[in-house]
């Protein structure tokens, strides 16, 4: 059977597994990135996580290609990380070819979450479905799309940036440069940031201590705590608000919700989904499925694979 190494890079953990066709991850494994050690340190340990991961999958055959995911900005096509947000200093890294003379294979790089985007059409939530789009709801807010069956790519390999999405004209700054945007709301970090600022204001009662994960707030939200509820519904309206125009533009068949945000499950998808269907237009818009991934914390290195397997296609 054809194999295919696939390695993530975040900017919390490294990740690589050998991925067959039928999208199984094999031999899986993960450490944490430390991304302070730079990456003349941080790319000799990926690489050698990469090895760990072919011996711990029992393949004895050589694998046939090498997929890379990480976040932008990047050059897919030049095969060079050019700035990712999450990796301070990793400044013009031309990880493909740097891989390739590493294992001797052939290689390609892609956005991590278009690459989510591409493992939950194939293999997950979207399954089947001619045209998605995806949102990763994490420490940030990321996206990517498939339509007609293939992967949204953009003219550089960065498209599918939703979380910058303006929600809030002249809102909260992001670390994009730019203000209001979905990420400065609806992200892991943001939720957490916005309880924060709501309790050291001291206009409502409530049972959270800061510092604020957006997981408490979920919590506190479900308890009926004051601010919980305030940030938790604000948070679901701006996310919704966002997928509704995004469904508008690109008319998907199918919306899909990942990354650790939507942990919350139904808190977050039944809001969402509700301001969905009833702000999308026309027929198409009210028959959109929205769903939560269904490949977990392996979805990147998922599709990794298959941008490894399309090489040989």
């Amino acid at each position: 059977m054809t194999a295919v190494l696939a390695l993530d890079i975040g900017g919390t953990k490294l990740a690589a597994g050998v991925v067959t066709p039928d999208g199984a991850v094999h031999g899986m494994v993960v450490e944490p990135t430390r991304r302070t050690e730079g990456p003349g340190v941080i790319i000799p340990r990926l690489f050698a996580l990469g090895r760990r991961a072919i011996a711990e999958s029992g393949f004895s055959e050589p694998m046939a290609a090498v997929g890379i995911s990480c976040g932008g900005p990047l050059d897919a096509d030049a095969g060079m990380l050019t700035g990712p947000l999450h990796l301070p200093g990793w400044i013009d890294i031309p990880i493909v070819r740097m891989a390739e003379q590493e294992y001797g294979l052939p290689a390609a790089l892609e956005n991590d979450a278009s690459l989510a985007a591409l493992a939950e059409q194939r293999h997950g939530a979207a399954r089947g479905a001619r045209s998605m789009i995806y949102l990763t709801v994490s420490t940030g807010i990321g996206g990517g799309a498939v339509f007609d069956g293939v992967l949204y790519r953009g003219a550089a390999g960065n498209g599918g940036e939703f979380g910058h999405i303006t929600v809030v004209r002249g809102g909260r700054a992001c670390l994009c440069g730019r203000a209001g945007c979905l990420e400065a709301y609806a992200s892991g970090t943001s939720i957490g940031a916005r309880a924060d600022e709501l309790l050291a204001s001291g206009g409502m009662p409530s049972s959270l201590v800061a510092p604020v994960t957006a997981q408490q707030v979920s919590a506190a939200a479900r308890a009926g705590d004051p601010v919980g509820v305030a940030i938790w519904d604000e948070t679901v309206e701006l996310l919704g608000q966002a997928v509704t125009d995004l469904v508008n533009i690109l008319e998907p068949q199918v919306v899909v919700l990942g990354g650790g945000v939507t942990r919350s499950g139904a808190q977050l998808l039944d809001p969402v989904a509700r301001l969905v269907h009833a702000g999308a237009m026309g027929p198409a818009g009210a028959a959109v499925r929205v769903e939560l991934a269904e490949l977990g914390d392996a979805v990147c290195v998922v599709g990794a694979g298959e941008l490894a397997l399309d090489l040989g296609r």
